[in-house]
């Protein structure tokens, strides 16, 4: 019986194992082998000073057209939590939960620039948290979309049932709508708020259903703010409290409240007839009338026109002094004396 001894060559077994391994797993693809296309620009100081001035260019005309946009907004705001309160009253908080003591209050407000319509008429709270866990969580979308699905109340405690039945809407954001009322006259004229259309669409055909009526709502011990009446409307009608529960991000917040038709002139003096009703005192709230006019920007926002004049500017700035270092101290592109293991040591 003869005995073959077969020879194989270290890289031979390398090719042998290689291509087993590619057959059967497929590792040389180009993703793998990390040679797919690429693009890997050099950063020269033309380029990146090239860079730094386009964006100086685009930014700061977008700036500064901004920034008109939003001076050219006129706004009229109108603090009324503090003067709507008698001033022999010491306590604020037991006025605003006395039902018994009527809370009108009237105020005078004078258009400092022509207000071309619409004007949007916006109420305001301070210091008012809708970003709170609990609060932004106590709702049932279900309930506000589907008739039939009235008891699913499971987020909603305390405001979920009443007398063993299901409250509609149920949860501390509906409960705590804003219930002040405003009533304007110029030129002893009623001045008339548009309030239809003053919610998103897309909340009114989509999260709030045209078959849902209020049940139950208002009715327990301690009642929050608005109440709704169960056989006016329902609830994709009723915008605003669609408006209301559609939280804000920031205690500083405003609300839509109606549009005014009427173009008002400098000079012009509006009252305000008002029902201060809703409670911000026990939370050192603050309460607001806004009446603005918009632009193609929308509201008054100095904030956006001036990120882009400082990010342009400081584009600007950094284009000057990476020019002013490449003329005065120039550095030839890929010389490898700059490599550290190039340089001599320090301290020799």
């Amino acid at each position: 019986m003869r005995t073959f001894r077969t020879h194989f060559s270290y890289e031979a077994l390398l090719e042998l194992r290689s291509s087993y391994t590619c057959s059967s797993v497929k590792t040389d693809s180009k993703f793998t082998q990390q040679e797919l296309p690429a693009c890997k620009p050099i950063l020269t100081p033309k380029w990146v000073i090239s860079v730094f001035v386009l964006i100086g260019v685009i930014f700061v005309p977008i700036g500064v057209a901004s920034l008109r946009a939003s001076q050219q907004v006129v706004e009229i705001v109108d603090r009324y939590d503090d003067a709507c309160v008698p001033a022999n009253v010491t306590d604020k908080l037991a006025y605003i939960q006395d039902k018994s003591i009527q809370k009108s209050c009237t105020r005078t407000l004078t258009v400092t620039k022509d207000m071309n319509q619409p004007i949007f008429v916006y109420y305001q709270l301070d210091n008012f948290y809708q970003n709170h866990r609990r609060y932004v969580k106590s709702r049932s979308d279900d309930q506000l979309r589907d008739k039939s699905k009235a008891a699913v109340t499971t987020n909603c405690d305390p405001e979920a049932t009443l007398n063993g039945k299901p409250i509609v809407p149920c949860g501390l954001i509906a409960w705590s709508l804003f219930n002040d009322t405003y009533n304007l006259i110029l030129n002893n004229d009623n001045l008339t708020v548009d309030k239809k259309d003053i919610s998103w669409k897309s909340d009114r055909e989509h999260k709030f259903g045209s078959d849902v009526f209020p049940q139950n709502f208002q009715q327990g011990p301690l009642i929050g703010g608005k109440t709704l009446d169960p056989n006016v409307s329902q609830l994709s009608e009723q915008e605003d409290l669609i408006v209301w529960m559609r939280t804000a991000a920031l205690p500083t917040f405003r609300k839509l409240y109606g549009r005014i038709h009427v173009d008002l002139k400098v000079n012009d003096t509006i009252t305000v007839h008002l029902e201060n009703n809703y409670n911000t005192y026990s939370f050192g709230g603050k309460k607001k009338l806004v009446l603005s006019t918009t632009t193609w920007l929308g509201g008054k926002n100095d904030f956006l026109g001036l990120a882009y004049l400082t990010v342009g500017g400081l584009c600007f700035f950094l284009a000057f002094a990476f020019t002013l270092l490449y003329l005065i101290k120039p550095r030839k592109s890929g010389d490898n004396n700059y490599l550290s293991w190039n340089r001599p040591p320090v301290g020799r």
